[in-house]
């Protein structure tokens, strides 16, 4: 039990790490943009399925 203490407290200090020097800020910036392309995909994928259908 006291090693996954130690487990996530070392996790939560590089969060925090993370967190407070900003690097968070950018990384959810990617994540949107990268939300956005695969969001595009998978529906252009569906409709190219959808119309190869009929």
């Amino acid at each position: 039990m006291l090693y996954y203490a130690v487990v996530f407290f070392v996790i939560a200090i590089i969060a925090a790490v993370f967190g407070f020097s900003g690097l968070a800020a950018g990384a959810a910036g990617i994540a949107k943009i990268l939300f956005v392309v695969f969001l595009v995909i998978a529906i252009a994928t569906f409709v190219v399925n959808m119309l190869r259908g009929r």
